[in-house]
């Protein structure tokens, strides 16, 4: 038995030993603005238009260099989205981007609900800022997830059932 070794046993001294303990880890943040800076590339400020869709809603964005006002069929980004929750969600590309105050947003958007039009303006202004500076906007944004289009729809009603998945009340007699 003694003659057997495990591999605890045995001490590499050519492999270094990590004196600084374990590593922490920790969620990955996108470059600030001022980091951005370091890096040398800042984004170009561009006039560029896009389309955003999310479940019925479809948003047709365009964005101007200018000082950060929202248009959304004519009103203004805390008439049209009342809720907090909406209008961060919408600004989230701007952000993610670090142009904050950068652009006004012109858009038009109609079908579906709030929510859905929220998600749609919000991947339209995403695709704008991609197209505006390609180099600069885009790994950001595609990071986060926001130049996916949110596939998910309303499955449709089937034959013999109420709705999509709802089937009438079993009856044994």
């Amino acid at each position: 038995m003694s003659d057997i070794t495990t591999e605890t046993e045995e001490f590499d001294p050519e492999v270094p030993i990590d004196s600084e303990g374990p590593v922490a880890y920790t969620s990955e943040t996108n470059p600030a603005p001022e980091q951005r800076a370091e890096t040398g590339r800042v984004a170009v400020i561009n006039p560029a238009g896009a389309t955003g869709r999310r479940k019925e809603a479809v948003a047709r964005v365009r964005i101007v260099p200018g000082s950060g006002k929202w248009k959304i069929n004519g009103k203004d980004l805390d008439v049209y989205f009342p809720n907090k929750v909406h209008q961060q969600h919408v600004n989230e590309p701007f952000v993610v981007a670090g142009l904050e105050g950068s652009y006004d947003v012109i858009a038009r958007i109609n079908g579906g609900g709030i929510t859905g039009q929220a998600g749609a303006l919000q991947l339209g202004v995403a695709r704008c800022l991609n197209a505006a500076d390609l180099e600069a906007n885009r790994p950001g944004l595609k990071k986060a997830g926001l130049l996916t289009r949110d596939a998910r729809i309303k499955e449709r009603k089937k034959a013999g059932l109420k709705k999509a998945r709802k089937a009438p009340q079993y009856s044994k007699r």
